[in-house]
């Protein structure tokens, strides 16, 4: 498999979409270059987001919320995850291009109103998601990689993976 280009895209690129980012780079950097972007960028990253990384030993420098006008005219992305929450009626940022695209919704954390502690259980919650959700991704036969209907259906199937689910 050649390295992919794969592009975490969300509203906010604050929360779920760094986390992804964050925790793909750190388990297979050496097999995927990774970015993360919003559409509307909060221009900070969320700060339970960043803790919720450290946390779990992952690399937080260099994260920032960025806008995806960066990558438009850049290198071409293998692969455009979406992360934001339709089931919210969040609006899912549209982007065109000859890449996969797939959509892997999650609830947003940084949407979480109450205690500190309520927020950085949000955090490890959605963490917990994107995580089984990579470790999908990541589990993925290399022949998958080379047929592109394949690729999507699989990827497709990996936006409803939770924690606890056996294909994790």
């Amino acid at each position: 498999m050649t390295l992919q280009r794969v592009l975490f895209l969300c509203t906010g690129n604050s929360a779920r979409s760094i986390l992804a980012e964050a925790t793909l780079r750190a388990w297979a950097g050496h097999r995927f270059e990774v970015f993360s972007a919003g559409s509307q960028p909060a221009g900070v990253v969320n700060p339970h987001a960043l803790a919720q990384l450290q946390a779990e030993g992952i690399a937080t420098a260099g994260l920032r919320s960025k806008s995806w006008d960066e990558f438009i005219h850049g290198t071409p992305m293998d692969l455009v995850i979406t992360v934001c929450d339709a089931a919210a009626a969040e609006a899912c940022p549209v982007v065109f291009g000859d890449f996969l695209r797939t959509h892997w919704g999650l609830p947003d954390p940084a949407a979480v109103q109450g205690s500190d502690a309520d927020k950085q259980q949000a955090f490890a919650q959605a963490h917990a998601i994107v995580k089984a959700r990579l470790l999908a991704l990541l589990a993925l036969p290399a022949a998958t990689w080379g047929d592109r209907a394949h690729l999507k259906r699989a990827l497709d199937r990996i936006g409803f993976v939770q924690p606890d689910d056996p294909r994790a």
